[in-house]
């Protein structure tokens, strides 16, 4: 056996360790320069290894920003100011309320006799589901210096025995630009009468279609103040309405009091520079008008009678021509600032000509300077009294 080295001699107070033995020879690849990418070995040795030589790394140099690419800063909206302080020893004030409107069950002594609520759904044929009519209808329009609200609902007995609303309400606008014309048309029949509900909405219809087709001529005669053109038009077009209902009795045989309904018509012209306003209609129905607080009835009192409503202006007559029961009435009336004009049918005229609570109630209510919504408009048109449970129709116009 060779002699083997002699071991070095460990320093002087230090253990000797043994130094690792030599490395087996490499067969195959050489091992990996451990300073490129990869698995290094750096444990083993825990050394500094400098890095390899090669490219250098691309460095971004700083550069002024682009026009693009600049952001400005956006201006912060300065705080709101702090409300004054009350001087100390000052009454703390109460913070303002909006004012609710009242809720009124009835008007009256006595409540009504039937409920408020609708009851029972009018029965429905599943070969004419195009004929069902709701319970309510609300519109509402805003033009220039007037807004107009405007409902139909079911009375209180129609509700309670699940019958149709014989009442219809029809609204449109014909035109365009400050030619245009706003008809509203609502009509309503006899509660008794079988064709009431089918005789109100063709007689509308058929008001509103003929409207529609003269509309440039009617919109031109308004604004020049033309009112005899106004007067012989309107009458001949709802004469014309009235005239196909009577041939349509005669289809059904029934009488012409089966077939038939009360009419009334507002044109408002859409050009704020017009203020003139054209009622008109015949049979069961009502036009008021509320100025500085106070109701005034539009039309004759008497079905012939063509002297107009002692509260009504002179300068504004009302024309009532015709027949006993079958009149044309017509009204071509100024418009004032304030002023609030309701157009409505039977079920609701009887009431405003007969209960003072009921006119009282809707001027206080109607006296804050703007028009209400169209659900605060529904609650004014249904106030109830007792005995006056048929359909309601009103179209109010509010004049700025």
């Amino acid at each position: 056996m060779p002699p083997q080295p002699a071991s070095p001699a460990a320093p002087p107070g230090e253990r000797y360790v043994p130094p690792p033995p030599p490395a087996p020879p490499w067969h195959g690849a050489q091992p990996r320069d451990p300073r490129t990418g990869g698995a290094t070995g750096y444990a083993l040795g825990g050394v500094e290894v400098p890095p390899a030589p090669g490219p250098e790394l691309p460095t971004r140099r700083a550069q002024a920003p682009r026009p693009a690419d600049r952001t400005e800063e956006v201006p912060q909206p300065a705080p709101p100011p702090e409300p004054p302080r009350a001087p100390a020893g000052a009454p703390a004030q109460e913070a303002a309320v909006p004012q609710e409107r009242p809720e009124v069950r009835h008007l009256g002594d006595r409540a009504p006799t039937y409920a408020a609520e609708p009851g029972p759904l009018p029965p429905a044929d599943p070969a004419a589901l195009d004929a069902l009519v709701p319970d309510t209808v609300l519109e509402g329009a805003r033009y220039g210096a007037h807004t107009l609200r405007a409902a139909s609902l079911r009375g209180d007995s129609a509700r309670y025995r699940g019958e149709s609303r014989r009442d219809f309400l029809l609204t449109a606008r014909f035109g365009s630009g400050d030619d245009a014309l706003v008809l509203v048309a609502l009509a309503g029949g006899d509660r008794a009468a079988p064709g009431a509900a089918e005789a109100a909405a063709e007689l509308c219809r058929t008001v509103a279609a003929a409207v529609g087709r003269s509309q440039g001529r009617l919109a031109e005669d308004i604004r020049a103040g033309r009112r005899d053109a106004l007067r012989s038009g309107l009458q001949r077009l709802t004469d014309r309405g009235y005239g196909r209902l009577r041939a349509r009795a005669a289809e059904l045989g029934l009488a012409e009091e089966e077939y038939t309904a009360g009419l009334r018509g507002l044109l408002l012209p859409v050009d704020p520079e017009c203020r003139t306003r054209v009622c008109f209609g015949s049979g069961a129905g009502g036009l008021f008008r509320l100025r500085s607080g106070q109701w005034q009835d539009l039309e004759p009192t008497g079905p012939a009678a063509p002297e107009p409503a002692p509260s009504a202006d002179a300068a504004e007559p009302a024309d009532a021509v015709g027949e006993p029961g079958s009149v044309f009435r017509f009204r071509a009336a100024v418009a004032r600032p304030g002023d609030i004009l309701l157009l409505c049918s039977g079920g609701l005229a009887e009431p405003m000509r007969e209960e003072a609570a009921l006119r009282a109630e809707l001027a206080a209510r109607w006296a804050e300077p703007e028009p209400p919504g169209l659900a605060a408009f529904l609650a004014d048109t249904q106030l109830r009294l007792k005995g006056y449970a048929d359909d309601r129709t009103a179209a109010a116009v509010w004049e700025a």
